[in-house]
């Protein structure tokens, strides 16, 4: 039998076609994106105020996804350990991380930094910031910030206060009070408002400056704020004056957004923005930025990238205005 030259020809075809169908499926699938989880780092403890927020837009985000998004935590040194792993990742999209302003700050006190926040990482999208206060024992005998500063500042070295830790805008801003004030304390870093708000509890420390974790343990009672270092009063604490209306000319918020490592592929950016974007905006994630008194913020990745810069520049003048140095 002689085959026709056509016939075979068009055979070939036939099976050059399927082969290049079969190994044309699995590619596609592969560039499909998500396809599977992503980790969300979050750079401090498991119950606190981030965590709380974190867990409910990256739930919101899966949604949108069509894959989990597990956080991780990883908590230390003022929130700049999870930057740092993060900016070791593959830039794939697999792994984000949450961006706190001590990012701007931390290699601009360190003799070594950790990592460039201006080279290492794809900026994805801006969120939010939050309402930060100063908060005592119910049963201290400070009923308002005066009373507390004089205290502090009668009593040199005796009054110890907690943060998240050294470098971030707690601790900045309580030093800038100290020195406005001429009070000298003694600052105790911990690792989340679970330890700062049991060390205060317990009488280890005389005052918290926290973001707002501490709204329930306010409104039930058991702690009193002194004092929020927004522009104006917070909506749930409407009888707590400002740091401004205290005579301390000073707001502070603390913005913050996600990131992922440098050279992430520009639609795989597009996808997380979009995703997380409408996460922002879900009523079940609006409920809980209520919850603890924030606001959106929002920022596109350009723009996100630009206040960055910003950020780090403002940042580097208020330091070494202050001598600030790890």
């Amino acid at each position: 039998m002689i085959n026709h030259p056509d016939r075979l020809t068009l055979g070939r075809r036939a099976a050059l076609g399927l082969g290049a169908a079969a190994i044309a499926a699995p590619a596609l699938a592969q560039e499909r994106f998500p396809n599977r989880p992503i980790r969300m780092i979050v750079p401090w403890g498991a119950g606190g105020t981030t965590d709380i927020q974190m867990r409910v837009l990256c739930e919101q985000a899966s949604r949108r996804l069509g894959q989990p998004i597990v956080v991780e935590n990883k908590a230390g040194a003022g929130g700049v350990l999870g930057p740092q792993a993060l900016a070791a990742e593959r830039p794939d999209g697999y792994v984000l991380g949450q961006m706190p302003i001590s990012v701007f700050r931390h290699p601009q006190m360190a003799q070594r930094a950790l990592f460039n926040p201006l080279e290492d990482y794809s900026w994805v999208i801006h969120l939010t910031g939050y309402l930060f206060g100063i908060v005592v024992a119910a049963d201290a005998p400070w009923k308002t910030l005066e009373e507390f500063l004089s205290y502090a500042k009668a009593n040199p070295g005796k009054v110890n206060y907690g943060t998240p830790g050294v470098g971030t805008s707690l601790h900045i801003t309580m030093e800038q009070i100290a020195g406005q004030r001429g009070i000298e304390w003694t600052h105790v870093p911990f690792r989340g408002w679970a330890e700062n708000s049991q060390a205060l509890l317990g009488g280890q420390i005389q005052a918290s400056a926290d973001s707002s974790g501490w709204s329930e343990l306010v409104l039930s009672g058991r702690m009193r704020l002194l004092t929020t270092w927004t522009a104006e009063r917070a909506k749930r604490f409407p009888n707590v004056p400002t740091l401004r209306e205290s005579g301390i000319d000073i707001v502070s918020a603390s913005p913050y957004g996600l990131a992922g490592p440098k050279g992430m592929p520009a639609e795989r950016l597009r996808i997380l923005h979009d995703a997380f974007k409408e996460a922002l905006y879900d009523p079940a994630h609006i409920a809980i930025l209520d919850r603890f008194d924030m606001a959106p913020f929002y920022l596109n990745p350009a723009d996100y990238a630009a206040f960055a810069r910003r950020q780090y520049e403002e940042e580097g003048v208020m330091i070494r205005r202050l001598g600030l140095r790890l």
